[in-house]
């Protein structure tokens, strides 16, 4: 069995029994730094045996890992805080178990996902969840692009260091006045969280230099605004690079076709003669 072990994003006493339970009884705990999981090994009196498991090895260790399943090891896999495979190593791991017949199961927890938006005050309902914005600059461009357009609440995680950089982008690509929740250090002594607007944050934090972990919590679109931002995103493309958009996205030639056709309110045979053309 492989099990997925959530672990306190803070504060030691969100350590679930069930979870203490496990990690003593498997066999081993694949962890993703071995240094800190043995600080909280160590305070739960927990001494079953440790390896690396972490995004550089992933998929090496992750087959190693694999063939101790199948071999009949029982697997516990924590990361450094909250829930292994979300926006943590763990994903892979659990991708080949399964593809090898091994059973996987979670023992859930803290996720700082949850915490901070149900904190948030923004709507719960409907969100999405972006983790950590890409580094690439194209690609962030393009996420940054299709949040200005998202009506459900946005969650982001960002460190210390890049928070004001980031919200001062976002302030930019999405809307300076969209409602934004920046919360840090969630469940510990010193837990904040602060209340805005994009561009009041992005100024806040330019000031004040942020500690701990954080994660921004950012109200969604009224549809009118995203339709806007939609239309703003093509409306200077001609009608190859509409189509030629939407592939980026990954969508196939005749959905592309559909979707900017569509958009224009035009038919699907202007888009294709447009197509022709251009070739």
């Amino acid at each position: 069995m492989l099990y997925l072990v959530t672990t306190p994003i803070g504060n030691l006493e969100d350590m679930t029994a069930r979870a203490i339970r496990v990690l003593r009884e498997v066999d081993l705990i694949a962890a993703e730094d071995t240094r800190n999981s043995r600080k909280l090994l160590t305070h739960f009196d927990i001494h079953t045996p440790m390896t690396s498991y972490h995004n550089n090895n992933r998929f090496d260790k992750g087959r190693e890992l694999t063939e101790k399943l199948i071999a009949g090891v029982n697997i516990a896999v924590i990361t450094d805080a909250g829930m292994p495979g979300i926006s943590d190593p763990g994903e892979e791991l659990v991708r080949m178990a399964l593809e090898a017949g091994v059973e996987v199961t979670a023992v859930p927890g803290a996720c700082a996902c949850v915490t901070a938006l149900t904190m948030s005050g923004l709507p719960t309902r409907r969100f999405c969840f972006e983790a950590f914005l890409p580094t690439e600059k194209k690609e962030r461009a393009e996420i940054l692009a299709e949040l200005a357009r998202e009506t459900r609440t946005i969650v982001l995680y960002e460190a210390p260091h890049r928070l004001a950089k980031t919200l001062a982008e976002l302030a930019e690509a999405i809307d300076p006045q969209r409602q934004v929740r920046v919360l840090r250090e969630l469940t510990k002594k010193h837990e904040d969280r602060y209340c805005g607007t994009l561009t009041e944050a992005a100024a806040y934090y330019t000031e004040n230099e942020p500690k701990g972990e954080c994660v921004i919590v950012i109200a969604g679109a009224d549809p009118g605004e995203a339709k806007r931002a939609e239309q703003a995103a093509w409306s200077d493309l001609s009608i190859p690079e509409h189509v030629a958009m939407y592939e980026a996205q990954g969508m196939s030639r005749k959905d592309a076709m559909r979707a900017a056709a569509a958009d224009r309110g035009i038919g699907r045979r202007e888009v294709y003669r447009a197509l022709l053309e251009e070739e």
